[in-house]
């Protein structure tokens, strides 16, 4: 899988609603997962999507997810998604993205089994990297 970079919008519950709208904008094939399908069924958040990726006709990747927290404001709800299996090219990424950045997850494998982590550069920019099937 070659690497993509693509942005991943944050909602305030409403990440179906959004992301079937731009299914019907955009067309193409819409992939939701819930926090629920990621061993959080008690949580409150369970029916909400953890993790959504459309991909269209056009090659247009839009990736979203519900915001686990109440820290949701229009404006800092966008972060650029950088993600595919190459681990060397995406960790070369994140050592250069993350230095003097705000890292407030760090590269390591997490519960859905990829390695990921996320960053905010020293330009106020959001990046979520994510290597996927790496033991981490």
């Amino acid at each position: 899988m070659a690497s993509r970079l693509n942005p991943y919008i944050m909602f305030a519950g409403d990440a179906r609603q959004a992301l079937e709208f731009y299914q019907q904008v955009f067309g193409g094939t819409l992939d939701v997962n819930t926090y629920a399908a990621f061993g959080q069924k008690d949580s409150p958040l369970a029916d909400k999507i953890m993790h959504g990726m459309l991909e269209t006709p056009s090659g247009f990747t839009l990736m979203g997810a519900d915001n686990p927290t109440d820290d949701h404001r229009p404006g800092n709800n966008i972060a650029v998604s950088l993600s595919g299996d190459d681990e060397a090219e995406l960790r070369g990424y994140w050592e250069k993205l993350s230095d003097g950045a705000t890292v407030s997850v760090p590269l390591e494998k997490q519960m859905w089994g990829d390695v990921f982590g996320m960053c905010t550069d020293r330009f106020g920019t959001t990046w979520m990297v994510n290597i996927a099937g790496q033991d981490g």
